[in-house]
């Protein structure tokens, strides 16, 4: 009987595998600065810092944090992704999916979850929270940006993901070990209802 856990990363991941020429000529110019400054000024101390990019896909916001100065390390399931980062980046990235992790401890002053976290299902959520904030150095940071709901989970055509609510999400991020900072709802400047993500910045405690 085949692990229903395997099933949903295999299909979720050659849902991207199949389409990441489409996906990084469909989102490298999406912007997404206030992201990008969100974790950036929630880090403490000067800097150059190390900064995981968990589901770094193609590679768009690893070049840019390491255009800042920074060491930028990429992660993602997809071994087309990864290829693709490592070739438009120059950065290390690592072949890992997000269930599976096997990070060094306290390695990474920032961890940069951009529209990658909700793919993980709610019942490994907190072990994998766990696992990033092991990961994190002392006080570190991880920014999370999901598509937000009413807690549904399962199927969207071939891709599984959960759509948080905030406050089962903060609830959930905080019992891992983790203090919220500041969240807020994107795009910016439109009414709540044409805002479908949701941008949470926590501190590891």
């Amino acid at each position: 009987m085949p692990d229903p856990l395997d099933r949903i990363t295999e299909a979720t991941i050659a849902h991207y595998d199949e389409r990441a020429a489409a996906f990084w000529e469909g989102t490298q110019g999406h912007d997404v600065t206030q992201n990008h400054a969100a974790l950036l000024r929630n880090l403490e101390g000067a800097g150059p810092f190390a900064i995981l990019d968990l589901g770094c896909g193609p590679g768009r916001d690893l070049a840019h944090f390491r255009s800042l100065g920074h060491e930028a390390i990429g992660l993602d399931g997809s071994p087309r992704f990864v290829e693709m980062a490592r070739h438009h980046t120059g950065c290390e990235v690592l072949h890992q999916d997000f269930v599976r992790l096997s990070l060094p401890a306290g390695r990474f002053d920032g961890v940069f979850a951009n529209a990658s976290l909700f793919h993980v299902p709610g019942v490994e959520l907190p072990r994998v929270l766990g696992e990033l904030r092991a990961a994190l150095k002392p006080r570190g940071v991880l920014f999370a940006s999901n598509p937000r709901g009413d807690d549904e989970e399962g199927w969207h055509g071939d891709r599984y993901g959960r759509y948080h609510r905030f406050e089962s999400w903060r609830a959930v991020v905080e019992d891992a070990g983790f203090e919220l900072l500041e969240h807020y709802y994107r795009p910016e400047g439109k009414p709540r209802a044409q805002q479908p993500w949701l941008a949470t910045v926590f501190r590891r405690t």
